[in-house]
């Protein structure tokens, strides 16, 4: 197995990772810095688009063109021009409330969540939203404090979630035909493993790969939430992950700078990084169907 540091934008606040099978491209997000970026590791090129807010998750659309969620709402984006048009606002969200990481299921639908933008404070305002083709939002969960870590299980039939500010990563049973969410159970508490649960995915096997933040380490969950596998970033505030590459084997990881947190910077803070040579190959990303 081997780490390294991938020739890319480097993120205040890196995000979103997403890996798109068909352009052989990563989709990566600058949260603070409002860019939504794509690296191409055949051309070894990034192209960025520039956001009116900060973004908080983005995905390809069936159609064309991309969805990014700031705040409380849904924006088209035009990858050609860069221009933005409002899909969907959600109504009755409180002030402190934004949107917080997302992932399209195997049917097209949108799941991101919401979380307290108070990260000094957090209450539970939060929740998970999914945004359906008719562009209109269905509420899955409420009383999150701070939302992570949608994915999910290869079937489809297990969506997982968290809330970070309780080290939680919690599984539900997901009907693919409805979008809805239902028996929620504890999946997995991170706080033995030094930190909380970020950006994840799951792999062929059913093993979900997560980011654990403040830990410098990205874990593999059994889907009997066991730890399976940690292995050690070379930063301590890894944030998100994808699998990647012509066969889905390479395993993408976001990172922040420290010193967005007034914290001292650390080198290679806010890089991307890949990891090689893991054994396991992923499954690949959907596009939102509105």
């Amino acid at each position: 197995m081997q780490i390294h540091r991938v020739d890319t934008r480097r993120c205040m606040v890196g995000e979103g990772a997403l890996w798109y099978a068909d352009e052989q491209a990563l989709y990566f997000l600058d949260i603070t810095g409002r860019k939504v970026h794509r690296y191409d590791p055949a051309a070894g090129t990034t192209r960025s688009w520039e956001t009116p807010s900060a973004v908080g998750a983005m995905a390809l659309r069936q159609r064309g063109g991309a969805v990014v969620a700031m705040k409380d709402a849904v924006w088209g984006l035009d990858l050609a021009t860069g221009d933005f048009a409002p899909i969907a606002q959600l109504e009755g969200a409180p002030a402190r409330a934004t949107f917080n990481d997302g992932k399209v299921d195997r049917r097209g639908r949108f799941a991101i969540g919401l979380c307290d933008s108070d990260m000094s404070d957090p209450q539970p305002i939060g929740g998970l939203y999914s945004l359906g083709a008719d562009q209109r939002f269905r509420e899955l969960d409420r009383g999150i404090h701070f939302s992570n870590s949608p994915c999910w299980s290869p079937d489809g039939a297990t969506l997982y979630f968290s809330d970070s500010l309780k080290n939680a990563v919690y599984a539900y049973d997901y009907d693919l035909e409805t979008g809805a969410a239902a028996n929620r159970r504890l999946f997995a508490d991170t706080t033995a493993l030094g930190g909380m649960p970020d950006g994840a995915t799951t792999d062929r096997d059913g093993l979900v790969w997560m980011a654990i933040f403040r830990a410098g380490k990205v874990v593999a969950f059994r889907p009997d939430g066991r730890v399976e596998r940690e292995v050690a970033m070379p930063v301590r505030l890894a944030v998100s992950v994808a699998f990647g590459g012509a066969n889905l084997d390479q395993l993408y990881v976001t990172t922040i700078d420290p010193s967005f947190f007034g914290e001292p910077a650390q080198a290679g803070g806010g890089e991307v990084y890949v990891i090689e040579g893991l054994g396991v190959r992923g499954v690949p990303e959907p596009r939102f169907a509105g």
